[in-house]
């Protein structure tokens, strides 16, 4: 059964609260009354009503006070000011200071409903549109406490308020797009549209008309003209994603909107001005790409002007844990799961897991154990099970396969020094001191399992 919307009418005339009681009891709604400002507000403040008819002449306190007081204790529901006093001027006045509208008496049954169920609406799509705002930066927040996540979020907010081209670079699930998003949300283009073109999904013969548009009949299948994603972008932000794998025809003309701020549509020689902020993301070598021929060097330097490189989950794995809880319990309140828990046995093995799909293959791993788990607290074992198998320098480890006691005990002490190294950040000097050897002979052992020591890493 639906709860009843609750209504508050706060005036002075017993007749007045009696006939709407009458009224909006018979309508269904749950009615509440009051004959003194106080006691309106307390009731008001108890209650939570969803809309409030208020008197405009009352003794001790008139409607004035009255609906500063409730504005100034935080209650925004609709007020719907009623009054035999009223005037179009006091109508008007009470409408700027953010009142749903003015009723004079003799107060209608038909204005009474028809103004109210306006009012609930407004109110409704007011909620409404909190919630969908509320999804959408609970969609692209960018979780993560670690030194690496704040100096990105501090890159970001330093960043964000310029009209700079931006250039993100990583590998693919590493976020770029959240990047991307950060940077327009807190931009002065914030309330501008935000375009996103993924570069590498769209196949080169339509590519150009998705950007730039074009006219009706420039070419088979052009039934109309259409708009392209710069103009829908016009005074926002377009992100170009993947922009490593753009054609060097569109290239050009992407170069063309940066530096002239214009582009013509397919078929189309009147040029049209747009002014757009360009972010673009690549998994890409655009210095290797560009020496292959197969990217523009006016457009990178075009677009090299900021740039925010985003690194791999595995170079930051203490926010795998942050990550984990907050996937878990978007995931359990999305499905009306029951609440579930990572161990910390289970967390300390997603943590040494290399993520070669980063954040993106953590969220769907996290997701195939929740489902699969018939636990409340998922452990170990379920981690290593679900896991892909394990690969050291794509060799797998498979110690029933030696044929000697040599092999086995080679294989086994590779497959050692390789987990530890990795539980250690691949840090040489804390390795050695972790499994007390001397440095120089974890270096012996290295040249001698051909253990290659990951990049970017302090010794």
């Amino acid at each position: 059964m639906a709860t009843k919307e609750k209504i508050l009418v706060i005036d002075d005339e017993e007749d007045i609260i009696l006939m709407m009681r009458m009224i909006l009891e018979y309508e269904g709604y749950e009615c509440f009354s009051a004959s003194r400002g106080n006691e309106g507000i307390q009731i008001a403040l108890k209650e939570k009503p969803d809309a409030i008819f208020l008197d405009l002449k009352m003794p001790q306190m008139d409607g004035y006070e009255i609906y500063d007081m409730l504005r100034a204790k935080g209650i925004v529901t609709p007020v719907i000011i009623i009054s035999g006093h009223g005037n179009v001027t006091t109508a008007v006045d009470f409408i700027k200071r953010g009142a749903f509208d003015f009723l004079e008496k003799p107060l209608e049954r038909e204005k009474i409903l028809i103004t109210l169920r306006n009012a609930l609406e407004q109110k409704k799509l007011k909620e409404e549109n909190i919630e969908l705002k509320l999804r959408f930066e609970e969609k692209y927040r960018m979780i993560g406490s670690s030194k690496y996540m704040m100096h990105l979020k501090e890159q970001m907010q330093k960043i964000a308020p310029t009209n700079s081209t931006v250039l993100i670079t990583g590998e693919s699930g590493t976020g770029k797009e959240l990047v991307a998003h950060a940077i327009h949300k807190n931009s002065r283009r914030g309330s501008k549209q935000f375009i996103k073109v993924n570069c590498a999904a769209i196949p080169e013969e339509l590519i150009e008309s998705e950007l730039f548009g074009h006219i009706k009949g420039s070419f088979t299948g052009a039934f109309e003209t259409k708009q392209g994603k710069f103009e829908q972008a016009n005074e926002g932000t377009i992100f170009l994603d993947e922009i490593g794998d753009m054609s060097s025809r569109t290239q050009s003309k992407v170069l063309r909107v940066l530096e002239e701020g214009e582009l013509e549509k397919i078929g189309s020689q009147k040029p049209i001005k747009v002014e757009v902020r360009i972010i673009a993301a690549t998994n890409k070598n655009l210095g290797e790409e560009i020496e292959k021929g197969t990217f523009r060097e006016d457009l990178y330097y075009r677009l090299n002007v900021m740039v925010i490189p985003v690194l791999p989950l595995r170079e930051h794995p203490e926010d795998v844990p942050e990550l984990i809880e907050y996937f878990t319990n978007h995931y359990c309140k999305e499905n009306n799961f029951a609440s579930k828990k990572f161990s910390s046995d289970a967390l300390d093995e997603l943590k040494k897991h290399q993520w070669k799909g980063n954040i993106r293959e953590l969220r769907n791993i996290v997701e195939r154990l929740l489902l699969l788990s018939q636990s409340a607290i998922i452990e170990k074992e379920e981690v290593i099970a679900t896991l892909p198998e394990r690969k050291w320098d794509n060799q797998v480890v498979d110690f029933l396969q030696s044929q000697t006691l040599k092999s086995f005990r080679d294989s086994s002490e590779r497959y050692f020094i390789i987990r530890k190294l990795e539980e250690n950040n691949w840090n040489i000097a804390k390795t050695a001191k972790k499994i007390r050897t001397p440095r120089s002979n974890l270096y012996k052992k290295l040249e001698q399992y051909k253990i290659t020591i990951k990049k970017g890493v302090s010794e």
